[in-house]
């Protein structure tokens, strides 16, 4: 499947691809093969309705505490220095997978059959021509707070977590492309969380492809894999202390879909993302954590981003 990739790009076949967190199971279709899945995907931002309602069971403060604490642990022995730490919350709503997709308002969306659906605001790579972008988001503040913009611009610990997302991000384009730049270094935008409103901290990094990129795709796909957004750095062990600290599997969660229109590539990551876990429906979401990071402010910027637009 991931030699496919190669070839339906350098014929000019647009794809949707769907990635697992590690690239370790990664889908594809071309448009003909999604007529005959129950598969919907978008990557124009949607018309906004009323907010979907929802009711959330959490995990405790203390049981996030713990899980915390343990990756403090691990900031201190040197073994990363910043990871995305993420949980699952049991959710109850009115809507099925599919409702729920038409209904969320978001810059990308994909339904996958009834087993998840996500409506991501993060964008992962989008390639044009032959310059590849990519776009980490890291930092996040609620909206309805006094000078909320100038406190998440001057917040030390954002800012050190965005820049070592940022410094990743490079390192990881450097792997496939060159001519690295950082274009737009910590702007914000503004995001519609259902009934409230956050504002998001992202930057854009860019980089020159070979020509022939088309050719090699799978090999840039995957080696940009796991995203470096919500996984951590250094990147390896980082992934190995998540597989031990969080209660679930991310398995397609956190990973990515994107769509080749026959010439260039756009995708997602995953966030935002709700599974049917055999009938009962779980949210995953969860945040950046660094030395400097405060176990409260994590668990609610957690909570903050269980809701659909």
């Amino acid at each position: 499947m991931i030699n496919r990739l190669s070839s339906l790009a350098a014929s000019g076949t647009p794809f949707l691809v769907i990635s697992d967190f590690k690239a370790e199971s990664i889908l594809v279709y071309t448009l003909e093969e999604l007529t005959q899945e129950d598969i919907e995907f978008s990557f124009t931002p949607s018309a906004q309705l009323h907010p979907t309602p929802l009711i959330t069971s959490p995990i405790s403060f203390n049981t996030y505490k713990e899980q915390f604490d343990t990756i403090i642990e691990h900031i201190k022995a040197g073994e990363t220095y910043l990871l995305n730490y993420t949980c699952s919350t049991p959710i109850t709503t009115p809507h099925s997978l599919q409702q729920i997709y038409q209904k969320a308002h978001a810059k990308f969306k994909l339904r996958y059959k009834d087993e998840f659906v996500c409506f991501s605001p993060e964008r992962f790579i989008k390639i044009e021509g032959t310059t590849i972008s990519t776009y980490p988001m890291k930092g996040t503040i609620d909206a309805a707070i006094e000078n909320a913009k100038e406190k998440i611009l001057s917040d030390e610990k954002e800012m050190a977590e965005h820049i070592m997302v940022v410094d990743l991000l490079r390192n990881d384009l450097g792997i496939v492309a060159k001519n690295i730049q950082v274009e737009k270094f910590r702007y914000v935008e503004h995001l519609q969380t259902g009934y409230k409103e956050l504002l998001q901290v992202s930057s854009k990094i860019t980089a020159q492809l070979p020509n022939d990129w088309r050719k090699n795709f799978d090999k840039i796909l995957t080696a940009l894999l796991p995203a470096g957004s919500i996984t951590g750095t250094p990147k390896r062990s980082t992934v190995n202390i998540i597989e031990e600290v969080e209660a679930h599997k991310r398995d397609f969660f956190t990973g990515v879909f994107g769509y080749f229109d026959g010439e260039n590539f756009d995708s997602a990551v995953m966030i935002r993302f709700i599974e049917n876990n055999h009938g009962n429906l779980i949210y995953k979401s969860g945040g950046g954590i660094t030395i400097d990071s405060d176990s409260e402010d994590e668990y609610q910027e957690m909570l903050d981003k269980i809701y659909i637009p």
